[in-house]
């Protein structure tokens, strides 16, 4: 059964509203309803064309004024009149079917088989708004997962049960690093107990195509649900491909206990989708445009991420969003940094350089990392090592700003020196290419640019560390 079932395992209870006062891009507005719940999942039949082809869509209940309601169409309202409207109700929330059979399956952004496929057999059915945890119940992030990228691995650890956003302009390669994430990540020492939910929303189908080219491709599709939305898709459809995406990553999270990895990509498409149906609504617009309540809407979806006390899986995510003109203060963006804990940015100017992936890594951070690393997680030189990492470039960034003032020939040793590694580090450290490095490599590697350096300018690493893992010169 998914959200959208086309045979209802219930009766639909004929409630007969035809009394449609306004038709505003996908949604009615209908008076009398005094039996419509908020949220309530219906069916809307109408007389349909000129040619008395009846129209037969489903929706979902928006709003409940009294005895007036806002119903979105799925589908759009197109084919719709206002004479000879009904609206049947479900008399229940929008629901999708959850199960390990969903694994390996490609899906609509509503849940329904888009690869030519059966429909998969549900264990159970969930409301796709999913259950908030009780904050008591949720266990602390502390457990290390391996995406195979250094920038993310070394200096961006993600924490199974965190949140962690990549931030990216658009035409940065960000759907290559999330297909990238989503193929090589893994938990170390229990590979068999991970599984990756990909949703994606409004994009083209080349991009559907190249993400379920990449699944399969690798092998990566049997332990994923992929659920696309394309951009010729409903837009209201966008607005309910995080939350079945989610509800399937729950279940197979806590109900068998695998450590799931959602990613959602686009926000912005999500967030874009939002403002429209606000628009639609005539509802007064926040901040560009955008509905005033986008931030508890955002967090609605977010907070779903985490573990719970007693329960071996977690989720994890990692939402993917472009930032319109590079701007990471745009509301999309910024909301999101209030909601997650960290966030992964895209430079533009390292991908013109050719550095893949271009991760920039001064403005980027996992607020989780210190509880997902260390001794008999990654290694015990992890912090120590990334600190220095990030000190040394922080300097070699301002040199290479000094550099673009006083010339190459002012420059002091010290300070070629530091500018040289900040070349290496980001040809070579951050553009690591496709090759995928465990988290020992990308240590050893770390290693291995600090090696020019003297003992006493490692001021980040103690030195019972330096005697322990500094490679011979």
């Amino acid at each position: 059964m998914t959200a959208f079932p086309a045979a209802p395992t219930e009766p639909l209870h004929t409630i007969g509203h035809t009394m449609v006062a306004r038709i505003t891009g996908p949604l009615l507005v209908i008076d009398s309803a005094d039996d419509l719940a908020y949220g309530e999942f219906v069916e809307v039949e109408a007389a349909g064309d000129t040619n008395g082809a009846p129209v037969t869509r489903r929706g979902q209940v928006l709003e409940v004024d009294g005895s007036r309601a806002v119903v979105q169409v799925f589908g759009g309202t197109a084919g719709i009149g206002r004479e000879g409207t009904t609206v049947l109700s479900r008399g229940r929330p929008a629901r999708t079917g959850v199960g390990r059979d969903y694994l390996g399956r490609i899906l609509d952004g509503a849940g329904r088989p888009r690869d030519g496929g059966p429909e998969p057999i549900p264990e159970d059915e969930r409301d796709v708004g999913g259950m908030p945890l009780n904050p008591v119940a949720r266990d602390h992030p502390d457990e290390f997962i391996e995406t195979g990228v250094s920038a993310i691995d070394g200096l961006l650890t993600l924490v199974r049960g965190q949140k962690l956003p990549v931030f990216s302009g658009y035409g940065l390669p960000a759907d290559e690093l999330a297909a990238r994430i989503a193929t090589e990540a893994r938990v170390p020492g229990d590979d068999a107990g991970f599984a990756v939910v990909f949703a994606a929303m409004g994009v083209t189908r080349r991009t559907a195509d190249f993400f379920t080219e990449q699944l399969a491709a690798t092998g990566a599709l049997e332990r994923s649900v992929l659920l696309l939305n394309l951009a010729d898709d409903p837009t209201v459809e966008r607005i309910l491909t995080p939350r079945v995406a989610l509800t399937i990553a729950e279940h197979l999270a806590y109900e068998h206990a695998l450590h799931v990895l959602v990613v959602l990509t686009d926000m912005t498409s999500y967030c874009e989708a939002l403002r429209e149906i606000s628009a639609a609504r005539e509802e007064l617009p926040g901040r560009r445009g955008y509905p005033g309540y986008m931030y508890t809407d955002l967090a609605t979806l977010y907070e779903r991420a985490g573990r719970v006390r007693g329960r071996a899986g977690s989720v994890t995510q990692l939402p993917i969003l472009s930032m319109p003109d590079d701007d990471i203060t745009h509301p999309v963006p910024d909301l999101t940094g209030y909601i997650t804990e960290g966030q992964v940015v895209l430079s533009r100017e390292l991908h013109r350089t050719g550095v893949t992936p271009p991760i920039d890594v001064l403005p980027s951070l996992s607020r989780l990392m210190n509880a997902g690393i260390g001794g008999g997680k990654t290694r015990e030189d992890h912090r120590a090592v990334a600190d220095q990492l990030y000190a040394c470039h922080a300097r070699g960034i301002e040199v290479r700003r000094l550099l673009s003032i006083v010339g190459e020939g002012a420059l002091a040793d010290d300070d070629r020196r530091f500018l040289a590694f900040s070349d290496a580090f980001e040809a070579e450290f951050v553009g690591q290419g496709a090759g995928r490095r465990s988290i020992t490599e990308t240590l050893d590697a770390a290693w291995q640019l600090l090696a020019d350096f003297p003992d006493d300018e490692l001021t980040r690493i103690p030195a019972g560390l330096l005697a322990r893992y500094r490679p011979p010169t």
